[in-house]
């Protein structure tokens, strides 16, 4: 274990699953029923769903991992953390577990790397839980140029190794009311060494070097136009908002959308909201969904 987990706020069982090139993905794996992945961004890691995991889980099976770097993964010796491969680690990660019939919940990295999961098996995914992403490549957009350089270029590396100064942007952006000291604990326990905190800088220098990547992700959301989509999404988010929601619409005619009173990160401003959304939604497919099954929905 990497750092001490406070069991009152994150009172989950510890799974970890090791991949091909080395790394210990950390995970929760709670519930029983239809699966829900829940996929974090950057410098996030699975506390961020620990609401929603409470109250999902009740019904369904609530699998949520920490990237390689984050939470309580580790990352091999060499390990770039760049989007691609944070994405090759989810994909091998669903291999690994034999994940079928699921949902994805998804928001900032979590966006792309839960698509490009979803394109990997698009046979298995039941519907796609979207908030606060993006699906295509942000070179060509000035606002995320500058910030990608802000945050990822030499400042952003020099305020990352020097006194965490990325997480603490996200932190104090990230949430409309700020959160207790002892949640902003355990946000802060994976970067608390010195020595990893430079892949807080590398995700938003991806946000326009994963050209390549992104613009694999933004070709395959036509073979996931017919997936039942649910976006939750932060009305008062510094980063991803109506531009990006409103494309990402454009890729899903089969949609619900609500709008969540949160910044960045809605899971754990809005998480008790947004799982009510989500089991309003599930049994809506339930009706609807050609892709139903009757052992998850039942009349």
């Amino acid at each position: 274990m990497k750092f001490e987990v406070d069991k009152e706020l994150f009172p989950f069982e510890n799974y970890f699953l090791t991949t091909n090139n080395g790394s210990e993905v950390h995970y929760v794996d709670e519930g029983e029923g239809p699966i829900i992945l829940m996929l974090h961004g950057n410098p996030a890691w699975s506390f961020l769903y620990r609401k929603m995991i409470t109250k999902l889980s009740m019904q369904f099976r609530c699998i949520a991992p920490d990237y390689p770097g984050f939470g309580l993964s580790t990352a091999p010796d060499g390990f770039d953390f760049l989007a691609s491969s944070q994405s090759e680690v989810m994909i091998e990660f669903v291999e690994k577990l034999e994940l079928k019939d699921f949902f994805i919940v998804m928001q900032d990295w979590g966006g792309p790397i839960g698509l490009a999961i979803a394109e990997k098996f698009p046979e298995r995914v039941l519907g796609m839980v979207i908030g606060n992403s993006w699906a295509w490549p942000l070179k060509d957009q000035a606002r995320f140029r500058v910030f990608s350089w802000l945050m990822g270029g030499p400042i952003g590396r020099l305020m990352a190794n020097s006194f965490n100064g990325v997480w603490r942007f996200f932190m104090k952006e990230g949430f409309v009311d700020a959160r207790s000291d002892r949640e902003m604990a355990m946000y802060e326990a994976p970067f608390r060494d010195r020595g990893n905190r430079k892949q807080t800088s590398i995700f938003p220098r991806q946000l326009v070097k994963a050209y390549e990547f992104e613009a694999q992700v933004e070709a395959g959301l036509d073979q996931l136009a017919g997936k039942p989509v649910l976006f939750l999404w932060g009305n008062k988010d510094f980063a991803f908002q109506e531009p990006e929601l409103e494309r990402f619409k454009s890729h899903f005619p089969d949609h619900v959308y609500h709008s969540l009173e949160a910044s960045h990160f809605w899971q754990d401003e809005q998480g008790e909201v947004a799982s009510d959304f989500l089991l309003d939604w599930v049994p809506e497919l339930g009706r609807d969904s050609r892709q139903a099954n009757d052992q998850f929905y039942p009349s």
